[in-house]
C-alpha cells in the first residue's frame, strides 16, 4: 500500500487492527463503538470549536469585541460556557409534564446523532453503507419536529407552544423544497446510496470534477438547498421559533442548566449534518476539488468543505437581519416549491440529453422560471412598500 493510500485509509485501517486484537466474540460490541465514539467526540469537538469561531466572527463583522477573557484570545470561552451550563440550577415550571420536558431535548440529539451514522466522511469511512441512505437521512431529520413540539408543548407556556407552533410550520414548509432538491442529486446518480452519489462526482474531466454544482441544475438545486437548510437550522435570517422580540426565546424558553446546552447542541449539530449532506450531494463528498490534489486524504477534503460551510453560515448570519413570518411562509411556498420543481423538470432533461443541448435545455428550464418567479416576487414586494407607504 503507498503512502498517499495509507493516509487516507489510516482510520479504516486502525479500526481493523484494533478489532482484530479483541477475541472474536466480542468483535461485532467493539467494531460498533470504534466507529461511534469518534462521531460522538468529534462533533461535539467542533460545535465547541465553531460557537467560538461564530462569536468571534460575529463581533468582527459588527466591529465590536468577541469573546476574550477566558484563556489565551478567549479560546477557553467553550469550556467556560459549558461549566456554567453544567452548574446552573435545572428549572422547570411546576404546571409542565416533567417527563416529556426531560426528554424534549435528549431525544433531539439522539435523531442528530442518528442522521450521522450514514454521512461518508471520507473514502470507505460511513458507519453504516445503507442502499437507502438519503431515504434514511431524511426520515430520521424529519424526527426532530416531534422533539420541538415535545418542548413546546410540554412547558405549559403559551411563548413556548407558540414557538413550537412556528418553528414546526417553518421546519415542514422548507422541508419540501429541500427533499425535491435532494432528489434531482439522486435522479442523475440513480441510487440512494451516499457512498456511490459521492463515487460518481469523484471523476474528473482533465484536472475539473464532475461535482453536481458544476450543472445548471445542480447550482439551482444547491441554491435550494441552502436556503431550505438555513431555514432547516433556525439560523439567521430564518430564525423566527427564536424571535427574542415577540416570543423570547421560542420553545426553549423553560429550560435552563444542562437541558437548554443540549437544545443548543443539537441545533448546532443538526446544522453541521446538513451541511454534511449537501456537500455529499453537490459538491463531491470526500473527492478533491481538483485531480492534481487527489493525493490529499478524503476525509481531510470532507472536513475542509465542511468547515467552509460553517463558516458561511457565520458570515450569513452577520449580514442578513430576520424576515417576517409572513416573508418567510410566502418565500417557501411562492417561490422555493415552484422552483424546486423546476430544478426536478431541468435534471430530467439533463438526464435524457446529451452535449450541448443538455447544457442549453438544462439551463433554460431553470432561468425562465427563475426570472418570472423572482420577478413576480419583486413586483409583489414593491407593491407592498406602496401600501404600507399610503398607510402611513
Amino acid at each position: 500500500m503507498s503512502s498517499i493510500q495509507l493516509a487516507d485509509q489510516i482510520f479504516v485501517l486502525l479500526k481493523h487492527w484494533l478489532v482484530g486484537r479483541v477475541p472474536v466474540s466480542l468483535q461485532p460490541v467493539v467494531g460498533i463503538l470504534i466507529t461511534v465514539i469518534p462521531i460522538i467526540c468529534v462533533f461535539p469537538a467542533l460545535f465547541a470549536i465553531t460557537t467560538i469561531l461564530e462569536r468571534k466572527g460575529l463581533g468582527r463583522i459588527q466591529n465590536r469585541y468577541g469573546p476574550n477573557r477566558t484563556g489565551p484570545f478567549g479560546i477557553l470561552q467553550p469550556l467556560a460556557d459549558g461549566v456554567k451550563a453544567l452548574t446552573k440550577e435545572d428549572i422547570v415550571p411546576a404546571n409542565a409534564d416533567k417527563v416529556v420536558h426531560f426528554f424534549a431535548p435528549v431525544v433531539l440529539v439522539m435523531l442528530v446523532f442518528l442522521a450521522y451514522a450514514v454521512l461518508p466522511m471520507g473514502r470507505n469511512m460511513a458507519a453504516v453503507d445503507l442502499d437507502c441512505g438519503v431515504l434514511f437521512f431524511f426520515a430520521i431529520g424529519s424526527g426532530t419536529e416531534v422533539a420541538v413540539f415535545m418542548a413546546g408543548w410540554s412547558s405549559r407556556n403559551k411563548y413556548a407552544l407558540l414557538g413550537a407552533m412556528r418553528a414546526i410550520a417553518q421546519m415542514i414548509s422548507y422541508e419540501i423544497p429541500l427533499i425535491l432538491s435532494a432528489v434531482a442529486a439522486i435522479m442523475i446518480a440513480g441510487t440512494l446510496n451516499l457512498q456511490q452519489i459521492v463515487t460518481q462526482q469523484a471523476g474528473y474531466s482533465g484536472i475539473f470534477p464532475h461535482w453536481y454544482v458544476f450543472t445548471p441544475w445542480g447550482f439551482a438545486a444547491f441554491l435550494l438547498f441552502i436556503i431550505s437548510a438555513t431555514a432547516e437550522s433556525n439560523r439567521s435570517p430564518f430564525d423566527l421559533p427564536e424571535g427574542e422580540s415577540e416570543i423570547i426565546a421560542g420553545y426553549y424558553i423553560e429550560y435552563s442548566g444542562f437541558k437548554f446546552a443540549l437544545f443548543f447542541l443539537g441545533e448546532y449539530l443538526g446544522m453541521f449534518s446538513i451541511s454534511a449532506i449537501a456537500i455529499t450531494l453537490f459538491l463531491g463528498g470526500w473527492a478533491a476539488p481538483f485531480s492534481f490534489l487527489t493525493w490529499v486524504p478524503s476525509w481531510l477534503w470532507f472536513f475542509a468543505k465542511l468547515v467552509t460551510m460553517i463558516l458561511c453560515f457565520i458570515w450569513v448570519r452577520g449580514t442578513l437581519p430576520r424576515l417576517r413570518q409572513d416573508q418567510l411562509m410566502n418565500f417557501a411556498w411562492k417561490f422555493m416549491l415552484p422552483m424546486a420543481l423546476v430544478v426536478l423538470t431541468s435534471a430530467a432533461c439533463w438526464r435524457y440529453t446529451e452535449g450541448w443541448q443538455r447544457w442549453a435545455i438544462s439551463f433554460l428550464v431553470v432561468i425562465i422560471p427563475y426570472s418570472w418567479l423572482g420577478h413576480g416576487m419583486m413586483s409583489n414586494r414593491k407593491l407592498e412598500q406602496r401600501k404600507y407607504r399610503f398607510a402611513e
